[in-house]
């Protein structure tokens, strides 16, 4: 645990810590029905995901603590907007809208699977990758999606009636397709050093075992 808090006191982590401290806002406020609102915490938790990172390598400011409570936000973040947007795709009127909410369920199981697995690996004392390429990718095109489908999405569209406009049908699946294939990408991109990191944990303590 020392080792966890070992120079935590940074931009990126506090920056981490007030994209948590956003999700239950975005939340309230889209629960609410105030949409723009929702929107607009949204892309700047979105942006400051962007941020975090770039402060962190540029002026050396990673931390081990750093590398559990960003993706914490990501997940926290991402879970919600799943949890939103299947309730409000499930309750539309319009048939393909509401056929896509089952897509949401993706993410979430990706999500629920990828924090169980989190946690045993702590359990075990096995200190989880950052995110790689695929994992990187997978959330820019996840907030990018869901920040428009949020603000022009059919039925759901925190803009339409401002704008006039709402998303083709067409194009509101493509992303949520999209997005639910970067997120599987991005799932077994992890598995691999997972895997890895497993064998490598059960041999040590086999050999212990042996040893004794």
């Amino acid at each position: 645990m020392k080792e966890l808090f070992k120079g935590c006191w940074t931009i990126p982590n506090l920056i981490s810590f007030i994209r948590i401290l956003l999700v239950p806002l975005f939340a309230y406020l889209f629960m609410q029905g105030d949409f723009v609102p929702a929107v607009i915490v949204l892309a700047l938790s979105g942006l400051s995901d962007c941020v975090d990172g770039k402060i962190a390598r540029k002026f050396n400011q990673i931390s081990a603590l750093g590398k559990v409570i960003d993706p914490v936000a990501d997940k926290l973040t991402q879970i919600t907007i799943a949890v939103m947007l299947f309730i409000d795709f499930k309750t539309a009127t319009n048939p393909i809208i509401n056929a896509l909410a089952w897509v949401f369920l993706v993410f979430l199981i990706k999500e629920g699977v990828m924090i169980v697995g989190g946690l045993i690996m702590l359990l075990l004392n096995i200190r989880p990758g950052a995110a790689e390429f695929w994992g990187k990718a997978a959330t820019v095109v996840f907030y990018v999606g869901m920040v428009i489908i949020i603000a022009v999405g059919p039925e759901v569209g925190a803009l339409n009636d401002v704008l006039g406009f709402q998303l083709p049908n067409v194009i509101t699946g493509i992303i949520v397709v999209l997005c639910a294939i970067m997120t599987l990408a991005a799932f077994a991109s992890y598995m691999p050093e997972t895997f890895r990191q497993f064998k490598e944990c059960f041999a040590e303590r086999k050999a212990k075992k042996e040893s004794k």
